[in-house]
């Protein structure tokens, strides 16, 4: 008995799939539904981790030197205290649950730390110099980095944010600001508010790039598939299709649906096989290029691909590949350049008076990319256009049109061999 399908709960990358109207294969994910230890990012928590505990090991040793200055060391002593109890039980409780931190662990840590910072301040207020004798309250700051990997960025901008608020209402209240003080006031504040607002900057650096891999590695599957193919997305369709044709043939052997079929499965029959034929007419228009764009979250948001007589299936799989690497560098948009860089590539039409020998032909390939200029190409893409065939290249207003002879076998050449 065929049990009924049901969707994935993830998609490749790890993000959450929701329902879609007219195609269901369509997926989306936010960047907090994905856990982190799923992209590798646990291990970046670790070494940010180790960087707190060296930068507790150095504050504790200033707090030793110092001592002798604090009118009273059982307020900076009972937060350098609680300070490495917070630390070591949300290490330990973090690594017992799978690197989770729910949102009750998560304010009992904020309220510790908060407590910590009060301490400190109180144990130093009476020396009129914040930023000079601040030590517990600055580690603060860096045990916020232990948790970067496991909360959304604003709930630790928003935590560094307070943090750095916090000192600069006490060094207005019981520090005087001079010359000589102000320096190290503003070194202080900077100390405990820059490791939360990096480590916010690091993980979202390091996310986005490996998302990016990961999506490059998913595309780079489609450069060995047939000439006219169906995709990634559109193979699961078709398997949910299978299993419901599976489903109404076995009513029907069973007797569950009698002969001549009711409206109800003979509407499912009809339903299965316009989707089917639909899929069928996709398979034989959309080439491995076509999937490589529309599938992948980069290269979609800016290439765009016009290929009628579905040429690119001929390119062999050394061309596909060096290709699809030269789209991956061109469409390589950097963060904060204006205009937003734009990929068009178009292939065809053939010329039946161009030939490159016997079973031979020479499909024109046309790349233009606006928002870029001649000298901002990056040195691979002409190393893998060089590949795919003989190219040429030629600059207009702002962008950069490249156009390639790519040389490939001759499939009725090829029919005639077999």
């Amino acid at each position: 008995m065929s049990t009924k399908y049901t969707p994935p709960d993830e998609t490749t990358l790890g993000g959450l799939v929701r329902l879609a109207g007219a195609r269901s294969s369509t997926r989306r994910g936010t960047p907090t539904s994905t856990h982190a230890s799923a992209l590798g990012s646990g291990f970046l928590g670790l070494g940010l981790g180790i960087i707190a505990a060296l930068q507790s090991m150095l504050g504790i040793s200033v707090f030793l030197l110092r001592a002798d200055v604090y009118p009273s060391l059982l307020p900076v002593a009972t937060a350098w205290l609680l300070l490495m109890v917070t630390f070591l039980g949300l290490t330990i409780t973090i690594s017992a649950s799978g690197e989770r931190l729910p949102d009750w662990l998560y304010g009992v840590f904020l309220a510790a730390l908060g407590a910590v910072v009060w301490l400190d301040f109180v144990a130093i207020a009476p020396l009129g110099d914040i930023g000079r004798n601040a030590t517990a309250s600055v580690s603060a700051g860096f045990v916020l980095l232990i948790i970067v990997t496991l909360r959304s960025r604003w709930e630790v901008m928003l935590a560094a944010s307070a943090l750095g608020v916090a000192f600069i209402v006490a060094i207005l209240v019981s520090t005087p600001l001079t010359p000589t003080t102000l320096p190290s006031q503003i070194v202080t504040v900077a100390l405990a508010v820059g490791p939360g607002i990096t480590g916010v900057l690091l993980v979202s650096g390091f996310e986005r790039m490996l998302k990016r891999e990961l999506d490059r590695v998913l595309v780079q599957s489609t450069v060995t598939a047939p000439r006219l193919a169906v995709g990634m997305l559109a193979s699961e369709e078709l398997e949910r299709l299978d299993l419901d044709a599976e489903e109404l043939l076995e009513a029907v052997a069973t007797g569950e649906a009698p002969l001549p079929l009711p409206a109800v499965y003979s509407s499912r029959a009809s339903t299965l096989a316009t989707e089917l034929r639909l899929h069928l007419i996709e398979g034989r228009r959309e080439t491995w290029l076509f999937h490589a764009v529309t599938e992948s979250e980069h290269l979609g948001r800016r290439v765009t691909v016009s290929d009628p007589g579905t040429l690119a299936g001929l390119l062999d799989d050394v061309q596909r590949d060096s290709l699809l690497a030269a789209l991956w560098l061109l469409a390589a948009d950097p963060a904060g350049v204006s205009p937003t860089r734009t990929v068009t590539v178009a292939l065809g039409p053939l010329d039946p008076n161009r030939t490159a020998g016997a079973g031979r032909l020479v499909i024109p390939l046309r790349i233009e990319v606006s928002g870029l200029k001649r000298n901002r190409v990056d040195p691979g893409v002409w190393e893998a256009l060089d590949r795919v065939g003989r190219y040429s290249d030629s600059t207009t207003t702002n962008s950069v049109v490249i156009e390639v002879d790519c040389t490939v076998e001759n499939p009725v050449d090829a029919g005639r061999v077999q």
